[in-house]
């Protein structure tokens, strides 16, 4: 604390008496000096207001990659949940509804299966090191994780060429489909794409054949590191194997199917326009007593002759018909939705492995290893969305799954999902077996025809 003495030599002092002494060079304080402003430089003030600035700069694009990074794990989470509970939905549906138990829907869960181990086992790597900004777990699980990504992204390509060979002979050689596509046969192909991806990754990253000898020697010694540097011959194989032959051989197998089912529905376009004429011809010409002028035949059996098109049997055939191409609709889509998501990641993998000098920017090796990611999440909503079996029976299991608190149904509910069932049975036989299939037999005794079951 300062005395009233010195309090009163100050208030006295001419330094501080006038508005003018503020413009001294300094003043001394118990022989201690204080810098005014003027004693300080231009250059001092405008660098200390500088420093403030960018100081608020610096914070603000603190914020911004904090937000970009809230919202890059968001996006990445999402997919990575989306991914394993989608493709779960799918293998419960399938186990669970009996009608959707087909042989093309076994290489669909298998497919699913593939993609849930690519959401748990490359898509969970892959976000910590996006996340964190290094590798955490030591180069053996470096190496597992790379050998996990190539596996599983090369099974679900052979997966999805498995099913257009499926697709293949239902539509376009449906005659030898039960011979060549029988439970065994499937089984072996499911097996072989579950099998031969191994020889792919496994084998070549951990005996070290698919890099340089600088790489290894570099990986040795930057634990915190984990890139997925190749070789020239091991790029151009892995990515002619997992990626370029398969979809050549997927896009030449739905260009037959396509055309196949083009020509299919012209043929029943033209067979039901056809047979509309000849009804309508029966109708509108000429008759007496019930017979065509000209002709030794009666209207009956002009009628007969048209409605003979039309048996229960080929009605079955034309069904079977139209459900095997929605099938290979929703599959086409499913394959041309999974070039989209892997063909700008192959393009650029095949690219930077004969190109030494091409510049290749992490965040856009990042960007194209998840949009190849998103495949493994857009199958079950292409599905839910293009097939409605799929979605019936998604419904009915996420119905299940919320109500699993309801312990057991009771006598009640039971007997009406029973009529509920026997009524949609009824339905689909009235529309196959119609009144225009059955033709009623008149009965000799009142010439009244029977009631039609």
């Amino acid at each position: 604390m300062m005395s009233s003495s010195s309090l009163s030599q100050m208030s006295s002092s001419p330094s501080l008496s006038s508005s003018s002494s503020f413009s001294n060079d300094h003043i001394t304080i118990n022989n201690h000096e204080l810098i005014t402003n003027d004693t300080l430089p231009n250059s001092t003030i405008n660098s200390i207001f500088s420093n403030s600035s960018s100081t608020e700069e610096i914070m603000d694009q603190e914020w911004i990659k904090v937000l970009i990074t809230v919202f890059t794990a968001s996006i990445m989470i999402f997919i990575i949940v989306a991914a394993i509970f989608g493709n779960l939905l799918v293998i419960i549906s399938v186990m669970r509804v009996r009608k959707l138990r087909i042989i093309t829907n076994y290489f669909v869960v298998s497919l699913a299966l593939a993609d849930i181990m690519v959401a748990m086992m490359a898509m969970t790597f892959n976000f910590s090191v996006q996340f964190t900004g290094r590798w955490l777990f030591g180069p053996l699980v470096c190496d597992l994780w790379n050998s996990l990504d190539v596996y599983f992204s090369t099974a679900s390509i052979l997966h999805l060429c498995c099913i257009s060979v499926d697709r293949y002979y239902a539509i376009v050689k449906p005659l030898k489909y039960p011979i060549n596509m029988t439970k065994r046969k499937v089984a072996i192909m499911i097996l072989i794409t579950w099998i031969s991806p191994a020889l792919l990754s496994f084998v070549p990253i951990f005996a070290g054949w698919y890099t340089t000898k600088d790489h290894l020697i570099y990986q040795e010694t930057h634990l915190t590191e984990c890139s997925f540097i190749v070789n020239t011959y091991y790029a151009v194989v892995s990515s002619s194997i997992s990626f370029w032959i398969p979809c050549t051989i997927m896009l030449f197998m739905y260009y037959a199917i396509f055309r196949e089912a083009n020509r299919q529905e012209k043929q029943l376009a033209m067979r039901h326009g056809n047979a509309m004429l000849m009804h309508r011809h029966s109708n509108c010409g000429p008759s007496n007593n019930g017979e065509l002028s000209g002709s030794g035949s009666s209207k009956t059996l002009t009628l007969h002759e048209v409605e003979s098109e039309h048996t229960p049997t080929k009605d079955k055939h034309l069904i079977k018909m139209k459900r095997e191409h929605k099938a290979a609709r929703t599959l086409g889509i499913i394959m041309g939705v999974f070039i989209a998501c892997w063909l700008p990641f192959f393009i650029w993998y095949i690219t930077t492995s004969l190109c030494d000098t091409c510049p290749s920017p992490d965040i856009l090796v990042a960007i194209l290893f998840w949009i190849g990611y998103s495949n493994s999440t857009l199958n079950p909503i292409i599905y839910a969305y293009f097939n409605r079996d799929f979605r019936e029976a998604f419904k009915n299991t996420l119905h299940c799954l919320f109500c699993f608190w309801r312990r057991e149904l009771s006598p009640l509910d039971i007997d009406v999902r029973r009529s509920s069932l026997n009524t949609r049975y009824d339905s689909r036989a009235k529309s196959v077996y119609t009144e225009s299939y059955l033709r009623p037999i008149p009965n000799k005794n009142n010439d009244i025809a029977p009631e039609t079951l």
